[in-house]
Order: structure tokens, then C-alpha cells, then sequence
């Protein structure tokens, strides 16, 4: 079959062996697959990658001399069943599947792994027991967008966010564009989005978000009704030094109480929920020093660099970090059905489609922000150029 196979950093279009599933997987022919910022940087950073998520305890991450084939956001259709398994939909069924495999006894992250081929071929092997069917003829091109979505519903949930809260996505690239979505999806009233592409703010408008600011024009935590909102340490001092001096002229009353009973109504002001999907050196940093106090910031965007902090800045406001990875089953199944319910449209996602001879093109043109968002691949498909 054919394949895109990546190798100390170049792409090229080559036969190779059909893979064939083992023990509880199924062979599906693809019908998408989206190009994911992580390949981007696996292409170019693939050893440094491979380092820090052997750190983290994964040991088979793609190395620059290994050939790869890439692609973990990825639809098809069933062909065939390998041992073991209980073949529970008729071949031609379409499908997505979590982008995780077994090979032996270890398991594998498809499309990141020489030993785990992804979706950047003609066909794809997957474990049976993570594969879903796509539901109400969801078109496979949104059906392939199953796994960006489910980050982002796993990002927006570990959020917490509120309704009424304010909600605030730094970089909408594709990553940041679907939680843009997910977010009016579970019905966040206030949405800011910050990009300094007029392409990605034009889409983040357009895929739900109520302001939508140039950063370079406008700060982002400036542009929305503050509400009670604090943005020095000597507000959150100056609180405490009034309510104090109001509860003591209350002869008898246990304020220590008072002070119980207002922390768990929320009387004390916190921040927006902030999303961070840039992944770039000093984002973390310059989002702590402007966020107001006692903001949630949620890391979403992959930092491939060693980056720089500064905790007392954090400390002194606040401010709850807290680092996002995947998704669980559940989330990967709940954001295939909200897209097929029509929850979350992804559509504005989409800025592109080419066949497996044009990935090396649609890789140079996703370098630049104001060209695409999410390139899709068609394997079917002769096309050079997005």
C-alpha cells in the first residue's frame, strides 16, 4: 500500500507492506486523516520528543532515523479482522478509533511510533476494543476530527468552567479553535479568543467567540466586562482588611464562620478560565503575569522547549495551573457524537484536503498561521495542494 513516510525529517510517498492486525485489531482503509500540530513538531523535533516522553515513561517514540509513518486523527471503513476478535460491525462500516495499539505486550501510540503505522497511508490497523462506529452519517472528514475535539472537550472539562464564568483561549489554531467550540458547545456564556493571525480570529469569530482581540492591538485581559475581578495583590489585602472591620463591628459574631460561609457561596472574586494553546516558549509566563488574581490557567498547547517560569509571580496571585494530556474513552466518544449531533461544527476547522502526494506541501503551508487551520488528507485523492 501506499504510505507517507517520514524520515530525519523529510516526507516522502512509498510502497509498503499492508500491516496486518493482530490479536484484537481490525484493518480499516482511511478515508481522512488530519495533519495535527504534534506532527509538525515530530517531523523536526523527533529526538528531543522521544527524550522527554521517555522521561515520562514511553520508550518507543519516533526517532529521526526511524521510518514513520504519521497521522492519529484519522476515519475509514472496516476491511478486516485479526484473531480474537468479536467483529462486531460488517466490513465497509465506518469507524474512528482512539489512536492507541498493542503490539506484543507493549502498547503503542499510533501514528507516533515506528511500531504503531498511523493514518498518513491507504490503511490503518486498530484495537477493536477502542474503535467506535461513526453514528447518523457523520461525513467522514468531520468524523476524522474525532480526536482534536476529544482534547479539547478534555481540556474545557478539566476546566471547570462555568457558564457565567469568563473564558479566555490564547491562540487559536486548530487546538485552540476546537476548544473555542467545545466551549459554546457545554454553553459558556463568554468567550474571548487571542491570535494575532486575522485568519485565526476570523475563524474563532466565526466558530463562537463573543470578542475576539489582536493582541498586538488590544490586551486580552482588557477586552471583557471584569465584574468583580481582581488584578493587584492589594485589592485581595484591601478585601480582607474591609470585611474584617465590618464583621468585628458585629459584637458576638463568630466571623471566622462568616469568612467559611462566603468561601463556599464564591463571594471571594476569582479570575477567568484561561486556555493556553500555543505551546510556545514564555506564553505560560506572560499569561500568569497578566491574568487577574486567582485565575485557572489550563495548558493545552504542547511546548516542545525547555521554558521559563516565574512561581513567585503565580504565587503572589494565585493563579491554579493545571496541564491537560488526551482525553479517556468516554470524552473520545462524547466528541464524536456531539459532532454528530450537531453540537460542535466543525467545518471552520477545515481550510484544506490533499491526496498523500501533497502532505509535504500541506506541512510547509501549515507553517505559516495565516494559510490553514486543519489540512486534511484523502488518500484517494491526486491533490498536491491544499
Amino acid at each position: 500500500m501506499k504510505a507517507v513516510i517520514c524520515v530525519d525529517a523529510r516526507l516522502e510517498v512509498d510502497d509498503i507492506p499492508t500491516p496486518a492486525p493482530e490479536r484484537g485489531q481490525l484493518l480499516i482503509d482511511v478515508s481522512r486523516c488530519g495533519i495535527c500540530g504534534s506532527d509538525l513538531h515530530a517531523r523536526t523535533h523527533a529526538d528531543e520528543v522521544a527524550a522527554l516522553a521517555a522521561d515520562s515513561g514511553y520508550h518507543d517514540f519516533m526517532r529521526s532515523g526511524q521510518r514513520v509513518v504519521l497521522g492519529h486523527e484519522f476515519s475509514g471503513r472496516v476491511v478486516d479482522y485479526g484473531p480474537g476478535c468479536r467483529s462486531r460491525w460488517p466490513v465497509g462500516t465506518a469507524v474512528v478509533s482512539l489512536p492507541i495499539v498493542r503490539t506484543g505486550s507493549d502498547v503503542q501510540m499510533t501514528g507516533l511510533s515506528a511500531a504503531a503505522p498511523g493514518g498518513y497511508a491507504e490503511q490503518v490497523v486498530v484495537q477493536e476494543s477502542m474503535t467506535i462506529p461513526v453514528p447518523n452519517g457523520l461525513p467522514v472528514e468531520t468524523a476524522a476530527l474525532t480526536e482534536p475535539m476529544a482534547v479539547a472537550l478534555h481540556a474545557v472539562r478539566r476546566g471547570e468552567v462555568g457558564r457565567g464564568q469568563t473564558a479566555i483561549v490564547i491562540g487559536c489554531g486548530p487546538i485552540g479553535l476546537a476548544v473555542i467550540g467545545m466551549l459554546k458547545a457545554v454553553g459558556v456564556r463568554t468567550i474571548v479568543a487571542s491570535d494575532f493571525s486575522p485568519l485565526r480570529r476570523e475563524l474563532a469569530r466565526r466558530y463562537g467567540a463573543g470578542i475576539v482581540v489582536d493582541p498586538a492591538a488590544e490586551s486580552p485581559w482588557t477586552s471583557y466586562p471584569r465584574r468583580k475581578e481582581m488584578t493587584e495583590v492589594t485589592a485581595l489585602l484591601g478585601l480582607g482588611l474591609d470585611t474584617m472591620e465590618k464583621l468585628r463591628r458585629v459584637p458576638k459574631l463568630p466571623w471566622w464562620h462568616a469568612f467559611a460561609l462566603a468561601d463556599k457561596v464564591g463571594a471571594i472574586p476569582s479570575g477567568p478560565v484561561i486556555f493556553e494553546c500555543v505551546g510556545v516558549p514564555g506564553v505560560i509566563d506572560q499569561i500568569v503575569a497578566g491574568a487577574p488574581l486567582r485565575s485557572r490557567v489550563v495548558v493545552v498547547g504542547v511546548c516542545m522547549e525547555t521554558d521559563r517560569l516565574r512561581p513567585a509571580m503565580a504565587i503572589n496571585k494565585e493563579i491554579d495551573l493545571r496541564f491537560v494530556f488526551g482525553y479517556d474513552p468516554r470524552e473520545f466518544r462524547d466528541a464524536l457524537h456531539m459532532l454528530a449531533d450537531g453540537r460542535v461544527d466543525p467545518a471552520p476547522l477545515i481550510t484544506g484536503t490533499v491526496g498523500l502526494a501533497g502532505v509535504g506541501s500541506a506541512f510547509a503551508e501549515l507553517a505559516s498561521p495565516d494559510e490553514h487551520a486543519k489540512i486534511m488528507i484523502d488518500p484517494k485523492s491526486d491533490a498536491e495542494s491544499p
